[in-house]
C-alpha cells in the first residue's frame, strides 16, 4: 500500500473488534511516528500505548459521552507533548502542529497494518494524565482508539455514528480549502457542504 491508497483508506470506523496488540507492533507503530519531521529535529510528541485490560477499563471512565464506542479498543495511545519540547519562535509554538504531524504518521501506519487508528478529542485529560502518571504539565492532544473494523456495526452508536461508518463523511471540495497565489476566502462561509 502507497501512501496515497493508505490515506483514501484510512477512516474513522467506531465498530471495533478486538486485534492482538504484540510489542512488534507498538515498535512498528512508534518507529513510524518517530521517523516523522519536526522543527530543528526536537521530537516533541510523547505517547504511551495502552493495551493492558485492567488500565484500558480504567481509561473508560475518562471517556466523555458518545464516545462509549471506544471502549472496545484492543489500544488506546495517549498523545502528549508540551511547549518547551519544540521550537518557541516569539509567539509561534511549533508542538502541536509536529506532534500531530507524527501521529498522522502513526495512523497512516496502523491503516496499511489493517487497523483502525480513530483519534478522539472527547476525554477528560486531567484523569487520562492520573490514570497514565502523565506530568501536569504536559497536555493530552489526543487519545487514539485502535482496534480492527468489525462488519458489524456497535448497537451503541448515535443514528449520525452509523451514518458515517456506512459512508464517509462529505469533504471540503479543493475550492473551499486551497487557494493559489492568495488567500480570498469567504470568512462567513464556515460551513460550504
Amino acid at each position: 500500500m502507497d501512501v496515497k491508497e493508505a490515506i483514501h483508506q484510512r477512516r474513522a470506523y467506531r465498530s471495533l473488534g478486538p486485534v492482538s496488540i504484540t510489542k512488534e507492533m507498538i515498535r512498528d507503530l512508534a518507529e513510524s511516528a518517530g521517523l516523522f519531521c519536526s522543527c530543528f529535529n526536537k521530537q516533541p510528541w510523547r505517547y504511551v500505548f495502552v493495551h493492558d485490560a485492567e488500565i484500558l477499563t480504567r481509561m473508560h471512565d475518562a471517556l466523555s459521552p458518545g464516545n462509549e464506542w471506544a471502549k472496545a479498543a484492543s489500544m488506546i495511545v495517549a498523545v502528549f507533548s508540551k511547549p518547551e519540547l519544540d521550537c518557541i519562535i516569539k509567539d509561534r509554538n511549533y508542538y502541536l502542529f509536529d506532534t500531530g504531524m507524527a501521529t498522522a504518521a502513526l495512523i497512516l501506519r496502523a491503516t496499511e497494518l489493517g487497523l483502525v487508528a480513530h483519534p478522539i478529542a472527547g476525554y477528560s485529560p486531567k484523569k487520562i494524565r492520573e490514570i497514565l502518571n502523565i506530568p501536569g504539565k504536559m497536555e493530552v492532544i489526543t487519545l487514539v482508539i485502535v482496534g480492527k473494523h468489525s462488519a458489524t456495526t456497535d448497537p451503541i452508536l448515535s443514528e449520525k455514528q452509523i451514518e458515517a461508518e456506512k459512508k464517509r463523511p462529505k469533504r471540503l471540495a479543493f475550492e473551499n480549502f486551497a487557494y493559489l497565489n492568495s488567500y480570498k476566502g469567504n470568512e462567513a462561509q464556515t460551513d460550504p457542504v
